[in-house]
């Protein structure tokens, strides 16, 4: 048809050429909004090459067949396989199943026998953060997802202030102007002075058009990423240079036969004005540097930083079910069959992002920011931790984990943790009121390493679907061991190992035969001097020697006569 109208004539050439020109434009201008569907065909390449090969078969001897009765038969045979595949895959999960255990295969897994400890407790939980930054903007403003990333070695909150997303006119000519970033270890984070940090960019979350981070990143894809790569999750932090700079998490798919995600670098955004040079970039060849899982190692500021996307570490986490084999998780087994607990009332799923010291670990570890999960048993009834998964932050090709359930330490996990700390406070309003993102708290007390989880109280209005931020937080230690629940002061981090120790010590003592880590107050230390113990003793006799003296006196003077007192 083309070279009919190219013969033609002049005219339907040069028509030809410009609308050739015009629809190479839109193929590389629009490449963001068809760049979706080329994702989908990679992700079920396998799934929808299987379902071609089935129904050119099935088209093939329908056409072949003369009888009514044997095109009927292969018509119906065809349409129950495709119907079986998609039950099976999809309705039964038997897709997700294959999915993970090729993540399972794909892992560099690392079995330890000690906890490491934590550092740095973030006191305030996610969407606390999120009310509070909300309670420091505008009417046109919004914040973005708040990250937990290391600022200058110091773990903080940051999130960019950006135009609203229901407000047109300010996404296509505004914007980001500022970022906070606030401490996650003060239980009172400012949104104000220093936390205000101005800071130019021209490509945002909430932006419209070509200055979306989607888009521009997309555009920034050269063909084969195009195929196989996605934009997640978007982290602001400062570069080496103490630059702020857009880091933005990408996910690889990987795989012909059940295609799953994995880590595939970050693609980081400078700050800088928004100009016409900077509009035709933007257009045609994107913006950002990419920068590969293998030379994150090169730029100190990603190294132990937290960059993966959640969706990656949350697929490798549950794809320890396999520990079993091939087919532990089917229903007639399921010994090792694990899941992540998603409570309700936390508003904010498992990954909670923490900082762990693993010296005296493993050596290949770093210390700085996981992805940590509890993982429990996959009944609802047992609320068990059956490991402790930790996933690096910063998309390192390993996954510690520690298994509770092979050592049989009958510890309790996160979804059994609710009650009992409800339960420790029944003066508590439980209806407005509620314990959430139970976080893990590890220290060395009393001679071993011991775990609890650390809860915040949050509070939310009658009606309201999310918690308000809370100015002065209340939290609770909960012992995964004795399952007794402390109740610590957020004002000082400090004291909160022996608070833990002042009320479980006695409980320790007879349990596991500890002595005294924690010195105690002598109450004599400022009355009565440091002494020889024979000096020490006449001092003490001479004192009981004034003692019975004025009580003597007391008593001769009460039976005297009023007069003669």
């Amino acid at each position: 048809m083309i070279k009919r109208i190219w013969q033609k004539g002049r005219k339907q050439k040069v028509v030809l050429i410009v609308t050739g020109f015009v629809l190479l434009l839109l193929l590389i201008i629009m490449r963001d909004d068809y760049q979706p569907a080329l994702l989908f065909l990679r992700k079920y390449i396998f799934m929808g090459l299987l379902a071609g090969v089935v129904l050119y078969f099935g088209i093939s001897r329908f056409r072949n067949s003369e009888k009514i009765g044997r095109r009927m038969l292969i018509l119906g045979l065809t349409g129950l396989f495709l119907a079986a595949v998609y039950f099976v895959g999809w309705n039964m999960g038997m897709y997700s199943y294959m999915q993970k255990y090729n993540i399972f295969n794909d892992l560099n897994l690392i079995e330890i026998n000690e906890l490491p400890l934590t550092r740095n407790e973030r006191i305030q939980p996610y969407n606390n953060i999120v009310t509070m930054a909300y309670e420091s903007v505008s009417e046109t403003q919004e914040v973005s997802p708040p990250q937990l990333v290391r600022v200058d070695n110091v773990n903080q909150w940051t999130m960019a202030v950006q135009p609203a997303k229901e407000y047109f006119w300010q996404r296509v000519n505004d914007n980001t102007e500022e970022i906070f970033s606030v401490s996650s270890t003060s239980p009172f984070p400012r949104f104000s002075g220093e936390n205000r940090v101005g800071v130019t960019f021209s490509i945002g979350e909430s932006l419209a058009f070509s200055r979306n981070t989607y888009n521009a990143v997309v555009q920034r894809f050269n063909p084969w990423q195009l195929l196989t790569m996605e934009p997640d999750q978007v982290f602001y932090m400062k570069n080496d240079e103490g630059k702020w700079v857009q880091v933005v998490s990408l996910i690889r798919w990987k795989g012909f036969f059940f295609p799953y995600p994995v880590f595939g670098g970050v693609m980081v955004i400078e700050s800088g004005e928004h100009n016409f040079g900077d509009y035709l970039e933007r257009i045609f060849l994107g913006k950002g540097t990419y920068i590969s899982p293998k030379k994150m190692k090169n730029y100190s500021y990603l190294r132990g930083q937290n960059t993966l996307s959640e969706k990656v570490s949350r697929l490798q986490a549950q794809s320890l079910m396999f520990l079993g084999g091939f087919t532990d998780p089917l229903p007639w087994n399921m010994e090792t069959a694990v899941k992540i607990p998603d409570l309700k009332e936390d508003q904010n799923e498992q990954p909670f992002v923490t900082d762990f010291n693993f010296d005296g670990v493993d050596k290949e570890a770093y210390e700085g920011l996981y992805h940590w999960f509890g993982l429990e048993p996959v009944g609802e009834e047992r609320t068990s931790l059956a490991f402790s998964v930790f996933v690096p932050a910063d998309g390192t090709d390993r996954l510690w984990y520690y298994n509770h359930a092979k050592k049989k330490e009958g510890k309790a996990g996160v979804s059994a943790m609710p009650l009992k700390v409800m339960e420790s406070k029944k003066e508590y309003d439980w209806s407005v009121n509620a314990p959430v993102e139970f976080r893990p708290y590890i220290k060395e007390i009393a001679g071993r390493k011991r775990m609890f989880v650390l809860t915040t109280i949050a509070a939310k209005r009658d009606e309201s679907k999310k918690f308000d931020g809370s100015a002065t937080p209340d939290l609770a230690l909960v012992d995964v061991e004795y399952r007794d629940v402390i109740w610590i002061d957020a004002k000082h981090p400090s004291d909160w190992d022996k608070s833990i120790y002042t009320q479980l010590n006695e409980v320790w003592r007879s349990s596991e035969k500890i002595g005294h880590y924690f010195q105690e107050e002598n109450r004599l230390k400022d009355s009565v001097p440091e002494l020889p113990l024979k000096e020490l003793d006449s001092v003490v006799m001479d004192k009981r020697a004034e003692i019975k003296a004025e009580t003597d006196s007391l008593k001769l003077s009460d039976s005297l006569p009023a007069g003669k007192q």
